[in-house]
């Protein structure tokens, strides 16, 4: 896996997959759980979905 996220990107995807996981944990909507999938990209710099489009946003 290619790093493929990155720079502001990386940390807006981290941030709001946390405050989605933190508001389901905190009684919020079972879809909320979904923050899941932008945290871990976040946090593995790689999203399968700008691969399959073509988008990099890592500066390496």
């Amino acid at each position: 896996m290619k790093a493929n996220v990155g720079g502001i990107d990386k940390w807006v995807r981290i941030l709001i997959g946390a405050a989605l996981i933190a508001w389901a944990a905190t009684g919020g909507p079972a879809w909320a759980w979904i923050g899941v999938l932008p945290l871990a990209t976040g946090l593995f710099n790689f999203c399968p979905l700008y691969r399959l489009v073509g988008i990099n946003t890592c500066r390496r």
